[in-house]
């Protein structure tokens, strides 16, 4: 989430915590509630091992979350390298979209768009292009998912910011397309609003086999 904030895409404000009095620190910072999450290089899917905690509205309910956050971690991940909890603002409701990226060994790197939740996981409902993309093809993309019609006010919803998407799409292909070490990235969920988006997960991953610099 760092990395994003750099480059211009907005992220919740964030801590990472050491322990429970880090934690409550940090959310009186923040202001209530927060959301608390694992922080391990070893977890990609935190949600899976117990380690997302949502809507902690005061002290009790932080001290709780993290205890058995930290005993969930310790059941289904026990070899995993943690390296804190990261507590951050509860963004508000908005549309989900996801934003990802990634390098093909045959068509280099490429950005893909979706909307997020059952469109993705059933519907397979996603646009690829080749980075990088410039404004038409990022709002070409957009407008090539099926579930388009919920970006632009379906049934009375107000209509979000696809100005606020394109552009990340065309920042997030400009990053793959400049840093050749980024294999793939995925943003899951982004919430749109009708003025702007935040990131509310990001995955970057490293590749292994990296490409010579050009």
């Amino acid at each position: 989430k760092a990395l994003l904030k750099t480059i211009g895409i907005a992220v919740p404000e964030h801590f990472v915590a050491q322990d429970k009095d880090d934690a409550l620190h940090a959310a009186n910072t923040i202001g209530w509630p927060v959301a608390m999450k694992i922080v391990s290089p070893d977890i990609l899917h935190k949600s899976d091992v117990g380690g997302v905690k949502l809507n902690i509205k005061n002290k009790d309910e932080l001290y709780i979350a993290f205890d058995a956050m930290m005993e969930d971690i310790a059941k289904k991940a026990d070899d995993a390298m943690i390296k804190g909890a990261l507590i951050e603002a509860m963004a508000k409701k908005g549309t989900e979209i996801i934003i990802g990226g990634i390098r093909d060994a045959q068509f280099g790197p490429a950005v893909m768009f979706g909307i997020g939740g059952i469109f993705v996981e059933l519907l397979k409902d996603v646009s690829f292009g080749i980075a990088p993309v410039n404004m038409d093809e990022a709002m070409e993309m957009i407008k090539q998912i099926k579930g388009y019609p919920l970006l632009t006010g379906f049934r009375g919803s107000l209509p979000v910011d696809i100005d606020a998407i394109a552009k990340a799409l065309i920042t997030i292909s400009e990053l793959l397309n400049g840093v050749n070490d980024i294999s793939e990235i995925d943003l899951n969920p982004v919430i749109v609003y009708p003025q702007g988006l935040v990131v509310v997960d990001a995955k970057v991953l490293l590749s292994t086999n990296k490409p010579p610099l050009h």
